[in-house]
């Protein structure tokens, strides 16, 4: 029985040791496996870390991506935007490129009409210088035979001209002496032989002047717009002198002239009435060049003046100046031949101007031309 139980308890201290042995292991197992899992945790720990920072780091990309779909937005209606932009601008691009091309297209049909109408204009000025000069001439022998019709003094008939040989265009008579005015006129509208050409003449004269009673003052009458090319206005050719002189100071040569006959021959004149006569003379001479020089002048600002306007007012204001200006008549007074133009006439006219201009206030320009008395 002993036996019995000292093997029971041999074998319960031989099993209680292989359990304690089986309980070592077993510890040291789950020692083992406790280490691994205190490492599989602060893996965990670790990764639960790494996990916040990219729980964090997402919460932060999902935050920049809604700022960044918002700048996306917000740049794509901004690029539709630009793109409509764009498309208005090259919409009005397009038409301010189709109406500068229209515009363009304009100009030029009024520039060929602007240019066709001064060829026009300048043809027309020829023509009428043309037709002027052809007819000076004969404007010139009515304008003279007026002129001694209104004031009595005898008009001589080229074909009654007493002497042989090419006749003078027109002669008048007084005091018995036969008095020449020659008409002379341009060929052609080129005025630069003309000078040269009335030089010329003024030497073919001699063969009236060796007449006795002709006299040794010959006047070539030349139309108006032609003075300008004219220097020399006197010519002394020895045994006569050359006048050059416009239509417009016929009258008052003539006038000038026609006083000798207030003396019983010419001899008697005085040197005072000799001089008064040549200072009338030369002051009409001087007032008629004045005179034409000054309109050709204004004549000149005028046309500068119109060709500015073309160019320079808008075309809708120019327009209507043209159509003003179609509608504009003027109407000077007509030359009638049997009625004079009285000296009377013209100073009352001069004097009602010149209360128009004194009541007015409109300051007046004096003319400090003086001629010198001699002694």
């Amino acid at each position: 029985m002993k036996l019995k139980n000292k093997g029971l308890t041999d074998l319960w201290h031989e099993r209680m040791a292989q359990k304690d042995k089986d309980l070592g292991s077993l510890e040291m197992a789950m020692n083992k496996e406790i280490d691994h899992y205190r490492s599989e945790i602060k893996v965990l720990q670790t990764k639960l870390t790494d996990f916040d920072a990219l729980k964090n780091e997402k919460s932060k990309l999902e935050v920049e991506l809604k700022n960044t779909e918002k700048e996306k937005n917000a740049l794509k209606d901004e690029n539709t935007s630009l793109k409509k932009d764009e498309q208005n601008r090259i919409r009005d691009h397009q038409k301010a490129i189709e109406a500068t091309i229209t515009l363009q297209s304009s100009l030029e049909k009024e520039k060929e009409r602007l240019n066709d109408e001064r060829v026009q204009q300048e043809k027309e000025r020829l023509e009428a210088l043309r037709e002027t000069w052809a007819n000076h001439e004969k404007d010139v022998e009515n304008h003279i035979r007026l002129i001694c019709k209104n004031n009595v003094i005898t008009y001589i008939e080229q074909n009654d001209f007493p002497y042989a040989g090419r006749k003078p265009d027109n002669t008048i008579e007084i005091l018995d002496q036969l008095i020449i005015f020659d008409a002379k006129s341009p060929a052609n509208d080129d005025l630069k032989n003309f000078p040269k050409y009335i030089k010329s003449q003024t030497e073919n004269l001699k063969k009236y002047t060796k007449h006795e009673n002709v006299k040794n003052d010959i006047f070539l009458v030349i139309p108006s717009n032609t003075l300008q090319v004219i220097k020399d206005v006197i010519y002394n050719i020895g045994d006569y002198n050359v006048y050059i002189i416009s239509k417009d100071a016929l009258e008052p040569i003539i006038l000038s002239l026609k006083k000798i006959e207030d003396y019983e021959f010419a001899d008697k004149l005085s040197p005072e009435d000799r001089d008064n006569i040549c200072r009338i003379i030369g002051k009409f001479a001087h007032t008629t060049k004045r005179k034409i020089q000054i309109e050709q002048f204004f004549a000149s600002e005028f046309l500068d003046i119109l060709q500015k306007s073309k160019t320079l007012l808008p075309t809708e204001i120019l327009k209507s100046v043209i159509e003003f200006e179609n509608a504009e008549k003027l109407n000077p007074p007509m030359e009638k031949r049997k009625k004079p133009i009285l000296t009377k006439d013209l100073i009352d006219q001069t004097n009602q101007l010149k209360k128009e201009i004194e009541l007015r206030n409109i300051p007046q320009i004096e003319a400090k031309i003086t001629f010198k008395e001699d002694n």
